[in-house]
């Protein structure tokens, strides 16, 4: 091997390396077996699983279903150094995107120029939410702990207060995505406020 290519061979086994820290990033959601923390490389599983089974309900057709996956598997990278910031934590949200954005540059600044400029255009596309792929990845990643929570009864919203009113504005945009899954999405939550597993509007 060439010294070259070792380098390149070197910088993305350092990449690998690091991004295994994922697994000790754990998610306010639970799994709905042992019902224990979901870890944000779980959830990126799961939610790649959902992009390839649900593709066909985006509002947007044809979709680039490959480049979708390649936004899920590295879009909770940075959590690495940013952490998981929880969907109603209305104060870490505040500085959410800048802290993200800084550890975006470091973690893909591990890998080989070329790597590291075609991560970060696809991590900034999931952000910007403009493409279609983009909306329904992030439509996707938005219905992953809705239904967690309906499948674990309302913990996470449970332990942290949240009320009907508040899932509903802050997941609204799904539509933009998949107007087909916020339906359902919608009819799972009216559901949970029935049962008692999420209060409704004070």
């Amino acid at each position: 091997m060439n010294p070259a290519s070792a380098e390149r061979l070197r910088r993305q086994i350092a990449f690998i390396t690091e991004v295994d820290k994922l697994k000790d990033v754990f998610r306010q959601t639970i799994v709905t077996q042992s019902r224990r923390p979901e870890n944000s490389a779980e959830h990126s599983w799961h939610f790649a699983l959902m992009i390839i089974v649900l593709a066909e309900h985006s509002n947007h057709q044809p979709l680039d279903v490959l480049r979708i996956l390649k936004m899920v598997l590295i879009h909770d990278l940075v959590e690495i150094d940013a952490g998981d910031t929880f969907a109603y934590d209305v104060k870490n949200m505040a500085d959410q995107h800048e802290r993200e954005a800084k550890a975006a540059t470091r973690i893909f600044g591990l890998l080989p120029p070329d790597q590291t400029a075609e991560f970060r255009a696809l991590w900034d596309e999931f952000e910007e939410q403009k493409t279609p792929e983009a909306k329904f990845a992030a439509a996707c990643d938005r219905f992953h702990p809705m239904l967690l929570n309906c499948l674990t009864d309302g913990h996470a919203w449970q332990k942290h207060g949240v009320t009907h009113d508040r899932v509903l504005a802050r997941n609204a945009h799904v539509a933009a995505g998949s107007q087909a899954i916020w339906e359902y999405a919608v009819r799972l939550i009216d559901d949970a406020v029935a049962a008692g597993h999420l209060a409704p509007k004070p």
